[in-house]
């Protein structure tokens, strides 16, 4: 049976408690640690949290492969160099805003300093923004989560045309670059991520599914480890 990782992701915590919280989802059994960042651009509810201070904050405190899922318009070699001392993994960026060859030099950076680089599909953003550089990037991030069941703050439903987009993206990476990790992210629950499973995605992104988990973090990661692996069974992964 295939093992789907899991990533913890850092949206929906107290950064008051960041280093306890990160050292709980390590302890727990995830498999990467997910710092969502954000300007002044996108995510206007949550700018200016998770880049290479918290990165540096962190590193201490996990042996765990650390990713800048960064939302902005802008990159620039000084920034990749902050999130690389600071300990980072992977930077993952907005494929709406990176095209051309300012992601081609972006690329080349992070090549330099041995960090990964993935892509994001955000929501209503077409596949064929990733058609060229999918031979060049080390994950392929789906964002599943969409307008319905949905309070703003926490509580997000994953859109139903997300099925149609990772299922197109699994085939993209699987005909044009099969070390390419296929994440999904957003709205993603225990009691929800069957159908999407099913899609046989490498890696999940979760937040407070694991981290606002009423019996707490451990219970949340498990309850979610579980549906995955059954899923996984279930549709025969590999």
């Amino acid at each position: 049976m295939k093992h789907i990782k899991i990533s913890a992701g850092l949206a929906h915590v107290n950064y008051g408690r960041i280093a306890d919280v990160v050292k709980a989802a390590s302890d727990a059994g995830v498999d990467y640690i997910h710092s969502d960042a954000a300007d002044m651009h996108d995510l206007q509810n949550m700018k200016l949290m998770g880049g290479h201070q918290i990165i540096a904050g962190i590193r201490p405190e996990t042996n765990l492969p650390i990713e800048c899922h960064f939302y902005t318009v802008s990159m620039d070699e000084m920034f990749i160099e902050q999130i690389y001392q600071a300990g980072a993994n992977m930077l993952i960026l907005p494929a709406e805003h990176f095209i051309g060859a300012q992601l081609a030099y972006i690329i080349n950076w992070c090549r330099e300093r041995k960090l990964k680089v993935g892509l994001t599909v955000g929501c209503y953003t077409p596949l064929c923004f990733v058609e060229e550089s999918i031979y060049d990037i080390d994950r392929l991030q789906i964002v599943t989560h969409g307008v319905d069941e949905t309070d703003g703050k926490d509580n997000w439903g994953w859109r139903k045309s997300a099925i149609d987009l990772v299922n197109r993206a699994r085939k993209l990476i699987d005909e044009k670059n099969p070390k390419c990790e296929l994440a999904i992210d957003g709205g993603l629950r225990a009691d929800n991520m069957e159908k999407l499973i099913e899609c046989n995605p490498d890696v999940v992104v979760l937040s407070s599914a694991i981290f606002k988990d009423p019996d707490g973090i451990e219970a949340g990661f498990k309850k979610c480890r579980t549906a995955i692996d059954d899923a996984a069974k279930k549709f025969n992964l590999e």
